[in-house]
């Protein structure tokens, strides 16, 4: 038996491999194009555009091993089942799980991989990609504009529901991290304001942990009436308590699928969803992340199937069928998040229905086996 798992999974690496390689250089080739253009805009070298995506293959990877795995499932096997191969072991009273065991096997440790990828080296992966980008923009910025027009954001907004605070500024900058035009609203339970602070400028101190609030005013209310019993301007006051940093502020101006798990992790943990229905794409997209390594078991499982029954096709067929099934749960997955962002389904429901769906097709298929 060793010498048969051995064998198929020799086969499997090398399909794999192939496989590996094919789809990534496919997805890296999109990428660029996509973003040749502006690195060219930037003045970027060739070394900063070759290391940024160095820096990018890995969040590409839990995408590109599930796939990979059903391609070349369904290329060894369809060889072997070609070649009369599966036959033969049938003939020698194997059954299919012992024939398939090695890549069972192997489907649960890219599910482990795919798992650890997500929880560490792709969110590194992500926020290194970007801050490359980020600097090539800014140091191109830095040549035409004057240092407070560096990367501004405009309108720039944070509802922190959790602590009753909303930020509202006029403009943000994040080559300085400095706000122009800040007013937060100071909010009791039932949402009415208890006190607004007001400035022309505000900058987060990192050595402190403070942010600070220049040329301002300090304004209390009577949370009945909305009349205001305190009114006193100040040059300069310091905030410690204020725990929401401009990197937690502008990681929520950017959508779900550019944020990392550790990024994505973090918003949720200061704005809970069920506190604020505008975090509910970032609940989903969090869940789906959890729930992405169960790809690599669907794949094998089935992969197996399609690729043992039916007739004995080439090779090619084998990726057709790929392209076939991947498109599907694509397809379904889409539909599931669409659903949980407008929160007809609940995240934890949207992330595991396209599993879940897969899991009853890959059961229909091994009982036909038998």
């Amino acid at each position: 038996m060793r010498l048969l798992d051995r064998y198929i999974l020799s086969e499997w690496l090398k399909a794999f491999g192939m496989a590996i390689m094919a789809i990534l250089g496919i997805l890296i080739i999109e990428r660029v194009q996509d973003d040749l253009p502006d690195f060219l805009s930037w003045g970027a070298t060739t070394e900063q555009i070759l290391k940024c995506y160095l820096y990018r293959i890995p969040s590409f990877l839990p995408m590109v091993l599930p796939l990979s795995l059903l391609v070349s499932v369904l290329f060894t096997l369809g060889n072997l089942h070609r070649n009369n191969e599966i036959v033969a072991m049938r003939v020698a009273g194997l059954n299919f799980p012992t024939i398939t065991r090695s890549l069972l096997a192997a489907g649960l440790l890219l599910a482990l991989i795919v798992l650890y990828l997500n929880a560490s080296l792709v969110p590194y992966s992500i926020e290194q990609a970007r801050t490359i980008q980020t600097n090539l923009r800014f140091a191109s910025e830095a040549t035409r504009t004057q240092k407070e027009n560096i990367g501004v954001m405009e309108k720039l907004t944070f509802d922190n529901r959790k602590e009753r605070r909303l930020w509202v500024m006029n403009r943000f900058s994040e080559y300085t991290f400095q706000g122009y035009g800040v007013t937060v609203y100071i909010l009791d339970p039932s949402g009415r304001d208890v006190e607004r602070l007001m400035a022309k400028t505000a900058y987060y101190d990192d050595i402190d942990r403070a942010w600070v609030l220049q040329e301002g005013r300090e304004m209390h209310f009577d949370p009945a009436t909305g009349e205001a019993i305190f009114d006193k301007k100040f040059d300069r006051r310091v905030f410690p308590n204020f725990n929401e940093t401009p990197t937690l502020m502008k990681t929520l101006s950017k959508a779900p699928g550019e944020l990392s798990f550790i990024e994505i992790t973090q918003l949720l943990e200061t704005i809970p969803a069920e506190n604020n229905p505008e975090m509910t794409s970032y609940a989903v997209r969090y869940q789906m992340i959890l729930a992405s390594p169960f790809a690599c078991l669907i794949a094998v499982a089935i992969g197996i199937p399609f690729a043992v029954a039916g007739v004995r096709t080439r090779p090619i067929g084998s990726v057709v069928k790929a392209g076939i099934l991947f498109l599907s749960y694509s397809i379904i997955t889409s539909a599931c998040q669409v659903l949980g962002n407008q929160q007809i389904l609940s995240p934890i429901i949207a992330a595991w229905m396209p599993n879940l769906i897969m899991c009853a097709v890959a059961l229909g298929l091994w009982k036909r086996l038998r």
